[in-house]
């Protein structure tokens, strides 16, 4: 046996990042072990009760043993037999059959496997939206009161990266909020739309409950409908193979995806930001930010999101390429996909959400940076407010125009061959040209007035669109999240 061999405890056996270190306590159950076969141990309690209740020779004792050890995972045991069978659920129903006695007999009666795991798969999907929905609803929250505060905030709009027409800090914020609730409203309708594939026999035609129950098609009905109920969903698939449509993985990682691809955006945004010492995310006092340069505040939330968002918005290739190749009734080769695939996707936009609730609990404005680089920038786009103004004085557009034109590459020669300050405005004052208007530019220079309608639009927008969302979350909001990394 070799040394590694030897070896045993969790340091020496790979564990997936997204657990051990990002994820939070609820998703990481939410997709456990434990969690899945006490699942399908309440599926097969299920199905025996509503069987029993339309008739068929199953106990009420029967009944209750099964309940009795319903999280009492053997996983030793299950690993054993599921070594020897080479089958996952059957390894479960002789495990649960041994601790069961009394109900072996009639344990998974009817049943095909992707009866408890496809079931199990939509719990705990919908269980997995349900996680990250008031996440997302605290994103919301923290970014519309930041909106709020900062609405009023002169920046510097960019387009291409390139300096642009001012807009407001705020203003800024509610574009990150717009694609949140694109998000919040299909990670709703995913959550939603999801209904239970009920109890559909081997190939989805019923036929080995219709037998039970004597050809009784209206007894099957019932007992679709009745697990369905027991379950927690209000509806199940009308139709299925032996799987539920690989589609309903597809939809529900689409949403997922698109959520990874606002939260890139925004935290790109952020960490540009952050280079240009506007805003930076919250940085704690023992935090360092460089093992070799000590000064460094490394906006290391914002990338750990854009990590991992890359991550999340490849996965939903996987589902459609699985929901591609499910010949006829289903082949077998999503099982392996989907264990990795599904539990990736909702581990992923858990860490992305919680990673950026804690950075918009904290982002830190700097108005005096931002002012700065407004007043390097300002001068080149109040030319058109001075031309006006010069016009209303009695000048020639024209002339004006030119004048403005030469002096603009002036400064801006300063500015790039000689890294100095915009002194446009001290050029124009010195210029006798401009002497009829040199006591407005002070005015024409105000910042507030290249802004438009962007406080306005904030109110706005927070008012009509965000708020009316946050009001279905209000039991979950102000929920703070600590991380542990």
């Amino acid at each position: 046996m070799s040394a590694f061999q030897q070896q045993n405890g969790k340091h020496w056996d790979y564990q997936s990042p997204l657990a051990t270190r990002y994820a939070s306590k609820e998703m990481r159950f939410n997709f456990s072990d434990q969690r899945k076969f006490s699942t399908w141990r309440k599926l097969w309690v299920y199905l025996a009760t509503a069987e029993m209740e339309l008739g068929l020779d199953i106990t009420a004792e029967q009944i209750a043993e099964m309940e009795s050890h319903v999280d009492e995972i053997d996983f030793e045991a299950a690993a054993k037999e599921e070594k020897a069978t080479r089958h996952d659920v059957m390894a479960h129903v002789h495990v649960f059959g041994n601790q069961c006695p009394k109900a072996a007999p009639i344990i998974h009666l009817g049943a095909t496997s992707c009866y408890v795991g496809d079931n199990t798969d939509l719990i705990v999907l919908r269980e997995g939206f349900n996680i990250l929905l008031p996440k997302l609803a605290n994103v919301l929250s923290n970014l519309s009161k930041f909106a709020m505060e900062h609405r009023d905030l002169p920046t510097l709009g960019f387009t291409h990266l390139q300096p642009a027409q001012l807009t407001t800090v705020g203003k800024r914020a509610t574009l990150w909020l717009q694609d949140l609730l694109m998000d919040e409203r299909a990670l709703r309708r995913a959550r939603d739309d999801l209904k239970f594939r009920g109890v559909k026999g081997t190939t989805g035609t019923q036929a080995s409950f219709l037998q039970l129950f004597n050809g009784d098609g209206e007894k099957v009905k019932q007992l679709d409908n009745l697990v369905t109920k027991m379950a927690g969903f209000e509806r199940h698939y009308g139709v299925t193979g032996q799987t539920y449509s690989r589609k309903v993985d597809v939809e529900c990682l689409n949403a997922l995806s698109s959520l990874g691809s606002t939260v890139h955006k925004i935290c790109s945004d952020i960490r540009l930001l952050a280079s240009m010492k506007e805003i930076e995310e919250p940085f704690e006092a023992t935090q360092i930010g460089s093992s070799a340069m000590p000064y460094k505040r490394n906006p290391m939330r914002s990338e750990r999101c854009c990590s991992i968002a890359r991550h999340l918005m490849t996965l939903v290739n996987n589902c459609l390429q699985t929901a591609a190749v499910q010949w006829m009734e289903r082949t077998l080769d999503d099982s392996a996909n989907r264990r990795i695939t599904l539990s990736e996707a909702f581990l992923s936009a858990d860490v992305i959400l919680m990673t950026l609730q804690n950075v918009t609990e904290g982002l830190v404005v700097y108005p005096k940076v931002i002012h700065k680089h407004l007043a390097q920038e300002l001068p080149f786009m109040t030319s058109e407010n001075v031309i006006m103004a010069m016009v209303k004085a009695g000048g020639d557009r024209q002339v004006c125009h030119e004048k403005i034109r030469v002096l603009s590459q002036e400064a801006s020669a300063e500015v790039k061959q000689q890294g100095k300050d915009n002194d446009l405005v001290e050029r124009i004052q010195r210029d006798p040209y401009f002497a009829p208007i040199c006591d407005q530019l002070s005015q024409l220079m105000d910042p507030k007035t290249f802004i438009g309608r962007a406080p306005q639009q904030v109110l706005e927008f927070i008012t009509e669109e965000v708020s009316p969302i946050l009001k279905n979350y209000e039991q979950v909001l102000g929920q703070s999240v600590e991380l542990n990394v």
